[in-house]
């Protein structure tokens, strides 16, 4: 192993030994295999180490198990792989790793750091010279004799190769064999001699290796010089060894191919139809499985990303059996092995080794046949196009692609079955022979022929091997999952229509494939998506004639012997562009039969496009496939089948070797012949020191340089220069994101608890993309949201954006680290990760390392799926993006429920607030139906004719190549031909042409300069850099450089604008500061530009306004999945003013002073509108052929006709805009004349093909681009769509098919990282919205292997895991995502705030004026009333809280001084909306079920391993001498909570609470008392979490429900003990609750002081105390009085937020305090700490909070009827008892607003619903005379009641209104009878404590059920008005009269019959009666 780890070094032998030990285990079938580990260790003949650390030796034998399965297996006659050494010619990118074990991440190497002060630059020595072949390639290189010079790779520039200089001893010979140990090299840069170690090397050339440094490893390729003495890359060299083997004379492969899990992908070997292959893998994790060395299908494995991922699979000898069953369906011939099956990968079938075959007798020559090729002068051959050029030598014919046969396979993992004999399960692999006829020998020379390299697509049957010239040919696997069809489950064969016996049958499928052939255009190419749909109508129409014909299937199959004849008879209206070749022995004669005569023709001989193989074989029944020999058609197929990584990497390929050089050559001369350098050369002379002017002035206008740099514009008032602003559709969708960030958190699946959070912070992490990450700090600064969050100051925000943007490079990794750190230090900070354009990079991070991929791949999954970001509770991932698809698979980590989706504008008219509207994707394909000259979507027909007379010219290269060449020269020519070569006009391309003409006329009629933007889209970047250099050359050559700008649009680094367009950009922006340098494409708004857009995929970066063309024609063919092609169009989506889609006829309306701007304007450019009528072409705009340039608007000159008068009735058909445009709206009438005379001059245009337009700078129907010339022209400036030029190939797609389906591009596979599921599947709908179609993806796509979320995988599709904090915002492009998501941080931080904070009332307090303050106080530092000075004190009757400001004051001598102004307007019947502020929760409030934390989860929740049943149920009866009757009480009592109830010894019978004794010292740890909480109706919102207000000390708290809640309350709140009240109360008011509590606990405290007796306690030291709270209390405070030390100082205090214990210890610790009956705090309000210190302790009402002694109220009870003020009633009771009832002033307590539940009203309906649409019942209908047909009402009697008393006042008591003198008398009760009525309150029980009633005349009378306290003496004490009014109230009629006679009222009072009244309810619901008179 050489200069390896130990460590290393002892695994690999460990795992020889495994694989040895595993191999014989395989071979053998009887003997016992010698263990391992005496393998290990006491094998005597180890095998000598190879040189310097050849880590192939970590698996020496494993490769010869391969190859020695391999050659067992190809002789049963379907696999071989004999020489094949599988090369993968990418090896710019994937090496073998180290061998560390292949789930673990590499070993990172770590390097000795670079001498000070040397240079590190990647492809530099550290002398700093450059070694990369791309430039010294044409320089003479000295190298000593005896050394080579050798080309290296570093894992840094994956495109470029190193050269160095070394000792050709050290390197191998042709057999991969006697390389000497060691080292010796130079450098050929600083040319230092002598390097004896390759670590030493490897650092001064500055490889920076992640991995140990190996010459096996990183030196490459043997250099050679071409012919034309360019030094490039040549062979590879041969480091492996040839070992012989016992037992056959195996060879190494040159790279085990060990396939990855076969099976893997669901659709059975490909992993898309196109794309099925090899992967490469290197893993120390072997087994038989990876048996099929060289092919693997079934991979969804695309090797560009993955090459190493390899999941342990079980060592079984089935899985070999399966591993070749997956075998390769995709050989693509050429690279012959390694073919396309996934992703394409193309190998190199090179015959490293020599090994004799079965059927090649003669040992091949060492030297790999794919390297013969290279030494011709076009370089190696690469990927696809690379075919044995016409001097190489024959390759050896053991050259052979073997390819299995295939059969329909019912298996559930559809493979493409190879018999496996059964034998072969046993382990033993038998030979068998090859049939005869099964080879095809490609023909020599078959490229250069014919001009075609044909794709074989398979079809159905065994695919023959293939000899000779195979890299000619490519095997492509596109429509074979057709073939294969899948079983389905019956539930999806449902929704598909179709019954599981109807699949076609192969001869169906062979006539369906020719009929789609036959109707496939010219120019089309065959499409997977399309062909299954049309298998899919096949087999509905089969299914549909079984069912109505009842016949079984065979009526519709085609025999065998009708199949030729019918197959000949489709094909023959193909007008001989499809021929079908039947044969009867072998497909393999049809396939020879083809290429022989491709071979042999003559070049004018037409070909078919296609040709059918079909053999009828008699054995074997019907088999079939494809070959493809169109032009077109053959190179389209064959390039669709790369991943754009591997095209790109083809397209730098040939640029670096120097292929195009015969293309280049081709373009160096005009389309006329003369040489173009030559001609710009003579240009520039004429010209002189002269350039175009700038701006301002025509193209033929010329002024020296200085003047230009000179020429300054002023501030340009309409720059669209977008300040940031929130669109209504962006808080629509963050409103979205924000209420399903709530759902996260509802769902209570713990996952998110957003009331632990008080702050947001965030990171938004971008793909690499330098323009991108400037757009979206540029956004964040502008937003303010770094401030609106508080995460950044005012001054310091701007700075610090950046630490909140990471783009994904190399150095995510450190600043993510950043990012966790503070992730985890900040637990109560909710963290928001967003992940903007998701979809860009999806390799696993596994795949990623283990190939070496390009470098940034798998960063997102290393970030994104790290386990940190799963685990962390306050991390939400949001994930972003407009093609969300690849996201969308089955494997999906997000859920569907937590997509969120863009809104979608049904129509216009949703949008009609917006003045701006989206224009995306679909609104460009509907605008091709608009009608119009010019679309907005179209395809340049004569640039697509050269395109393809140069592919038949170029077959070699990449069409991309040619297409960049040939727009580059395009571009040129029409710059070249509108300057100065009018002769070149004809030579551009109409389209070009007029775009060029509108870049560069329009800065000349700006006075400002401003122009327009054209962006060309160039994936590759070499292309791009030419394109960028060649361009510039030719605009400075020609003077415009002053005119427009170029810049090169690449993602990897920042916009780089020429000083003085930065000048000109500033001086339009007006207020930029000196250093502003445009970073965004969108601060290049105005500038006329061309932008050379590179790199894989757009990236989402936003252009300006100004753009107004996007070339997309290079995009074709290449781009067959719907993100790649939607993602190009989605360049020009962007948002356009509204008039721009109304439709093709509305006129642009203008208003009269807009109308006059515009016809006040100099007319720069009157345009015309010529032929309106014309009907659209087909072509997108009028082609050259007639040779009419009129139509597309291209002036020379701007020297427009200024004949044309203005008139004043502009009317234009706004519809799409032109393919040129200039002008203002310029207004004509557009009469009949005006048509005429345009139409006339269209004509003439028309006939004289080159006359120039000078008299029309636009003429086409259109939609004007306005010209910044008018002098007011904003108005006008209407932002328009983009104008789209598209390849062919993309604009059929894109284009709407006739059927009215989606644009077929959506029904392309949605993204190359993902496969279709099932070639069965229903079509994707038009009218599907994003909804729809996401889950129509989530249940027909799935992730491939290299895929991040292929690891989601579970055994049933419901045990893959959804991550619970991560979200997906879908949105179209350019739609708003960005600041959607903005706005949802800042409402996300509001909204936990909000979580934060409570509203609490805030009401002062009522009647403070009537109350006469008391002499007697306390000093204001006691913290406990003196009982001696309290009691003194007099008891104050008014009510004081807030709450209760509309009910009936209670009568005081100090109220009935107070004057009443009679002019109060009677009160609304709304009651006024009550007062209350926001407060921030403290850590001591108490919650409701929202609130989840880890310190109350076990207060809130039983342990989840506990049920609900834990609890349990009791009954617990006593006698109440009210109700009369036993009540039966039920406890709900979890068993955590039974320690606080005593139970019987036997059977559980629950006896009583244990109560504490009032002796007990105070435990700071817990309270004494038992709190009660009546609750009704907030289950969810009641306040009833008590935890954090008790500071979590043991309390015993009892809630107290209604019985049919109690399931509900049980649910929220399962650890709570709850009391069940009997279910006659269900309808009862808060009275009852009271009543039962205080029932119960008095019958408590007597059976504890029972109990406790027994243990000799006494009975008055039972704790007689128990807390009544209200469900709403939430927060307590603690008030203190500042000492005032100056009259001066304003009164005031501080008050502190408590906690409820400390609260109740205070009050608890009351010395005394079983002498007080009641015991309250006040209610807090704001001014509370304002107001003059008053007493600490009053004598007053209290609620809401009381301490209830129950002892000494055993005989005041709570009026168990009552629905309201039922506290009021019991504090004037208990006080008229002589009772204290004593208020804490010194604590208050807030109350929570919550709005649902508590002591709500009824809705009063009637009983009987006699219609739906009754009116509201008034109060005053509550009540009726008894038996009248009055509607009765389902209500409680008494609450009807109580509710009439409120509002019958001026009926009852007409005496008393205002007149407080003269009150009410009410008897034992208190009633609201209305806000105008004062009640005098009076108890009748003896010895009571009463108000002074002497010399009072009463107005009213109130008895409401009064007992038998209540006598006629009592009631003659009291003396009343003339006319005063009575009202009894008794339970029925005969207690009604009774009492009156009991009481002798009949006296005094006078009664009529009719004043008698019932409440109206019916006799079941048991009403009351009441009688009214009159005093006489």
């Amino acid at each position: 192993m050489g200069n390896s780890y130990a460590g290393q070094l002892k695994s690999a032998r460990f795992e020889e030994a495994l694989h040895n030990s595993i191999e014989a285990s395989l071979r053998c079938s009887s003997v016992v295999p010698r263990p391992i580990f005496s393998q290990l260790y006491l094998d005597p003949d180890q095998p000598p180490f190879l040189p310097e650390g050849n880590h192939e030796n970590v698996k020496p034998k494993v490769e010869e198990l391969d190859k020695e399965l391999v050659h067992r297996y190809s002789q049963n006659g379907n696999l071989d792989f004999s020489t094949n050494q599988t090369v993968n010619e990418m090896e710019d990118e994937e090496e073998d790793e180290d061998m560390s074990d292949s789930s673990s991440p590499p070993i990172p190497y770590s390097q000795k750091p670079a001498p000070e002060g040397s240079c590190t630059t990647d492809g530099f020595c550290q002398a700093g010279k450059d070694l990369r072949l791309v430039s010294v390639c044409m320089e003479q290189i000295d190298i000593p004799a005896g050394f080579l010079l050798v080309g290296a790779k570093s894992p840094n520039l994956p495109e470029h190769i190193l050269v160095c200089a070394v000792d050709k001893r050290f390197l191998p010979d042709d057999h991969g064999k006697n390389a000497l140990l060691g080292f010796s090299g130079n450098c050929i840069g600083c040319g230092e001699r002598g390097f004896r170690y390759f670590t030493e090397f490897s650092n001064h050339i500055n490889l920076k290796l992640t991995t140990q440094p190996k010459k096996q490893k990183h030196l490459k390729y043997y250099l050679v010089r071409s012919s034309q003495g360019v030094l490039s890359k040549g062979p590879l060299i041969c480091w492996k060894e040839c070992r012989s083997r016992q037992s056959s004379a195996a060879s190494l492969s040159a790279k085990p191919n060990s396939s990855v899990s076969p099976s893997t992908t669901p659709e059975g070997g490909s992993a898309n139809g196109y794309k099925s292959g090899f992967t490469q893998t290197d893993s120390s994790v072997f087994s038989p499985a990876k048996a099929s060395s060289a092919v693997n299908l079934s991979g969804t494995q695309d090797p560009s990303r993955n090459k190493n991922i390899v999941k342990p699979l079980a060592l079984s000898v089935q899985l070999v059996g399966k591993a070749f069953a997956a075998a390769p369906l995709s050989l693509r011939a050429t690279d012959v092995a390694n073919g396309n099956a996934n992703g394409g990968r193309s190998n190199v079938l090179s015959s490293t080794v020599s090994r004799p075959m079965p059927h090649s007798t003669s040992p091949s020559p060492g030297c790999a046949a794919g390297d013969q090729a290279s030494m011709s002068s076009s370089g190696p051959p690469k990927k696809r196009h690379r075919g044995w050029s016409p001097g190489s030598p024959v390759p050896p014919p053991g050259l052979a692609v073997p390819v299995p046969t295939i059969r329909p396979s019912a298996r559930t993992e559809p493979l493409l079955s190879v018999p496996v004999p059964q034998s072969m399960l046993t382990g033993i692999l038998q030979p068998q022979p090859i049939p005869a006829g099964e080879t095809v020998i490609v023909p020599e020379n078959l490229l250069n022929n014919s001009g075609v390299r044909p794709v074989i697509l398979i079809g159905y049957g065994t695919l023959p091997y293939f000899y000779g010239n195979v890299g000619d040919i490519v095997v492509s696997p596109l429509l074979v999952n057709c073939y294969k069809i899948t079983q389905l489950e019956n539930k999806d064969l449902d929704l598909l229509g179709l019954t599981s016996s109807q699949l076609l049958s192969v001869e169906n499928m062979i006539l369906l494939t020719i009929q789609y052939l036959v109707q496939l255009g010219p120019d089309q190419i065959p499409l997977r998506e399309e062909f299954e749909q049309i298998m899919l109508k096949a087999m509905q129409e089969f299914t549909l004639r079984e069912r109505s014909l009842q016949m079984s299937a065979q009526c519709v199959s085609v025999s065998p012997g009708q199949l030729p004849w019918l197959a000949r008879l489709i094909a023959s209206v193909s007008r001989d562009l499809v021929h079908v070749v039947v044969t009867q022995n072998s497909l393999a004669e049809g396939i020879s039969e083809t290429l022989r005569s491709l071979n042999e023709m003559k070049h004018q001989q037409k070909l078919p496009d296609y040709v059918v193989a079909i053999c009828a074989s008699k054995i074997r029944g019907n088999e079939f496939c494809v070959v493809v020999l169109g032009q077109y058609q053959s190179r389209a197929l064959a390039e669709s089948m790369l991943t754009t990584s591997e095209f790109l990497k083809e397209i730098s390929y040939e640029l670096i070797t120097g292929k195009v050089s015969f293309l280049a050559s081709h373009f160096k001369n005009t389309s006329l012949g003369d040489d173009l350098d030559k001609l710009l050369e003579k240009m520039l002379q004429q010209r002189g020191e002269s350039v175009i002017i700038p701006f301002n002035g025509d193209v033929s206008e010329c002024v020296s340089s200085q003047e230009a740099i000179a020429m300054v514009s002023t501030q340009e008032p309409d720059l669209d220069v977008d300040t940031f602003q929130i669109y209504q559709p962006q808080l629509t969708v963050a409103r979205k994101l924000l209420s399903q960030v709530c759902a996260i958190a509802d769902s209570g699946n713990q996952s998110l608890d957003l009331g632990h959070f008080s702050k947001v912070d965030f990171i938004v992490i971008v793909p690499r993309s330098e323009v991108l990450v400037q757009q979206t700090l540029q956004r964040i600064r502008q937003s303010g949201v770094l401030v609106d969050l508080g995460l950044e100051d005012n001054g310091t925000a701007y700075q610090r954006a950046e630490k909140y943007v990471v783009r994904l490079d190399n150095e995510i990794q450190a600043k993510f680290e950043v990012f966790m750190r503070r992730v985890k230090q900040n637990p109560y900070t909710l963290f928001v990760l967003v992940h903007d354009n998701a979809h860009v990079d999806l390799t696993s991070a596994i795949s990623s390392s283990l190939s070496h991929g390009e470098p940034s791949h798998g960063l997102a999954d290393r970030v994104i799926n790290c386990r940190e970001v799963l685990e962390a509770f306050n991390l939400l991932v949001l994930q972003v993006s407009s093609f969300p698809y690849a996201l969308q698979t089955q494997q999906s980590r997000i859920s569907s429920s937590n997509e969120v989706h863009w809104i979608q504008f049904d129509n216009v008219d949703d949008a009609a607030s917006e003045d701006k509207l989206y224009f995306g994707l679909n609104e460009y394909s509907k605008s091709l139906q608009w009608g119009v000259t010019s679309p907005l979507l179209r395809w340049d027909e004569t640039f697509e004719k050269m395109v393809n007379t140069l592919l038949e010219r170029y077959p070699r290269l990449h069409s991309m190549v040619i297409r960049c060449y040939l727009l580059i020269q395009q571009y040129s020519q029409a710059l070249m031909a509108l300057t100065t070569m009018a002769s070149l006009r004809d030579h551009s391309t109409p389209e070009t042409l007029s775009i060029m003409d509108d870049l560069i006329t329009s800065p000349g009629k700006d006075k400002n300069g401003c122009g327009h933007m054209l962006v060309i889209r160039v994936p590759s970047v070499q292309l791009a850099m030419l394109a960028k250099e060649r361009l510039q050359e030719v605009r400075d050559k020609l003077g415009l450089q002053y005119r427009f700008e170029i810049l090169l649009g690449n993602p990897a680094s920042e916009l780089t604008v020429a000083k003085h367009f930065v000048t000109r950009l500033k001086a339009w922006r007006g207020n930029e500061q000196d250093d502003w340098i445009p970073r965004t494409y969108q601060d290049l708004e105005g500038l006329p530009c061309i932008v050379i857009l590179t790199g894989k995929d757009p990236l989402g970066e936003t252009f300006p306004r100004s753009l107004k063309y996007c070339d997309l024609r290079l995009i074709d063919s290449s781009y067959l999945t719907r993100t790649a092609l939607e993602q190009e169009v989605g360049l020009a989506c962007c948002y356009v003013s509204k008039e721009a889609i109304r439709g093709p006829i509305v006129a642009l309306d203008l208003s009269e002073k807009e109308h006059e701007k515009a016809n006040g304007s100099e007319n720069d450019s009157d345009e015309l509108l010529i032929d309106l009528d014309r009907p659209q072409s087909n072509s997108s705009a009028v082609t050259g052929t007639s040779g009419s340039l009129a139509d597309n608007g291209v002036s020379s000159s701007s020297a427009a006709d200024k004949s044309q008068k203005q008139a004043p009735s502009p009317n234009f058909q706004t519809v799409a805009h032109s393919s040129v445009d200039e002008g203002t709206y310029s207004g004509f009438t557009a009469g009949e004349t005006l048509k005429q005379e345009c139409d006339s001059l269209g004509n003439q245009m028309a006939s004289s093909t080159t006359s120039k337009l000078s008299s029309l700078s636009s003429v086409s129907q259109t939609f004007r681009w306005p010209a910044h010339s008018a002098k007011d022209s904003k108005a006008l400036r209407a932002a328009l769509p983009r104008i789209v030029i598209l390849s062919k190939a993309a604009y059929c797609l894109l284009s709407s098919q006739k059927s009215g389906n989606l644009p077929s591009s959506s029904s392309l596979l949605p993204h190359a990282d993902v496969s279709w599921l099932s070639s069965l599947r229903p079509l994707l709908h038009k009218d599907m919205n994003s909804e729809e179609q996401s889950l129509y993806y989530r249940q027909w796509t799935t992730a491939r292997q290299h895929h991040a979320d292929f690891s989601n995988q579970g055994e049933t599709s419901g045990s893959r895991s959804f991550h619970p904090r991560r979200l997906l915002l879908t949105g179209p492009p350019q739609v708003g995502k960005t600041g959607s998501y903005l706005q949802f941080l800042r409402i996300l931080f509001r909204m936990l705030i909000r979580l934060l904070e409570v509203d609490v009332y805030d009401e002062e307090e009522i009647n403070a004026s009537h109350t006469e303050t008391s002499e007697i106080t306390q000093s204001s530092n006691d913290h406990w009333p003196d009982i001696e000075l309290f009691s003194k004190m007099s008891f104050d009757l008014n009510v004081h809280d807030p709450k209760y400001r509309t009910i009936s004051p209670v009568y005081t001598e100090q109220l009935s001084r107070v004057k009443q102004e009679t002019s109060k307007e009677t009160k609304s019947e709304e009651p006024k909306k009550r007062e209350t502020v926001s407060m921030m929760l403290t850590k001591y409030a108490a919650y409701n079920t929202f609130h989840h934390c880890e310190q109350c989860h076990q207060y809130m929740d039983i342990n989840p391993a506990a049920q609900i049943s834990d609890s349990t149920l009791h009954a617990f009866t006593f006698s109440s001498s009210m109700l009369g009757e036993e009540v039966q009480l039920h406890f709900i009592i979890p068993k955590s909570k039974e320690n606080h109830f005593v139970f019987s010894k036997q059977g559980k019978h629950l006896e009583s609470m244990r109560l504490p004794l009032v002796s007990d010292k105070q435990n700071l740890n817990a309270v004494k008392s038992p709190i009660f909480t009546p609750s009704s109706g907030r289950h969810e919102h009641g306040l009833l979490n008590l935890y954090h207000a008790m500071e979590g000390v043991s309390h015993l708290h009892l809630l107290v429900v209604k019985e049919y809640e109690m399931p509900l309350y049980r649910k929220y709140w399962p650890n709570h003990i709850m009391l069940v009240l009997p279910g006659m109360f269900n309808n009862a008011g808060v009275g009852a609750a009271r009543f039962l509590i205080k029932e119960l606990s008095y019958h408590n405290l007597e059976l504890e002081r029972n109990r406790l007796e027994e243990l000799g306690v006494k009975r008055q030291c039972v704790w007689p105390f128990i807390v009544v709270m209200d469900d709403s209390c939430v927060l307590w405070n603690m008030h203190s009085v500042h000492e005032q030390s100056s009259q001066s100082l304003e009164p005031g205090g501080s008050s502190k937020n408590v906690s409820l214990k400390s609260v109740l210890q205070h009050i608890e610790a009351t010395p005394k305090i079983v002498h007080y009956a009641i015991l309250g705090v006040q209610k807090w309000n704001s001014k509370l700490n304002a107001r003059k210190a008053k007493a600490p302790f009053s004598r007053c009402h209290v609620r809401d909070f009381i301490l209830l002694n129950i002892d000494l109220t055993q005989n005041v009870q709570y009026d168990l009827n009552r629905y309201f003020c039922e506290d009021v009633d019991f504090n004037l009771r208990t006080n008229s008892s002589g009772l204290l009832i004593c208020r804490f002033n010194n604590f208050s307590v807030m109350k929570k607003h919550i709005q649902v539940g508590g002591q709500k009203d009824f809705v009063v309906k009637p009983k009987i619903m006699v219609s739906d649409s009754l009116a509201p019942i008034m109060p005053l209908q509550y009540v009726c005379a008894p038996d009248s047909e009055h509607t009765l009402l389902a209500a409680p009697s008494q609450f009807l009641l109580e509710k009439f008393l409120q509002h019958a006042t001026y009926k009852l008591f007409p005496k008393a209104i205002h007149n407080f003198k003269n009150p009410v008398l009410a008897i034992d009760c208190y009633l609201n009878i209305g806000l105008e009525v004062a009640i005098c309150y009076v108890s009748s029980r003896p010895h009571s404590v009463n108000v002074n009633c002497e010399g009072v005349f009463f107005s009213g009378l109130l008895l409401y059920l009064c007992d038998s306290f209540v006598g006629a003496d009592l009631l003659k004490r009291f003396r009343f008005l003339k006319g005063a009014t009575l009202c009894v109230i008794c339970q029925d009629r005969s207690s009604l009269r009774q009492t009156i006679v009991r009481l002798e009222l009949e006296d005094e009072w006078q009664f009529r019959l009719r004043d008698e009244f019932q409440t109206a309810n019916s006799s079941d619901d048991k009403p009351l009666y009441f009688l009214t008179g009159r005093h006489i």
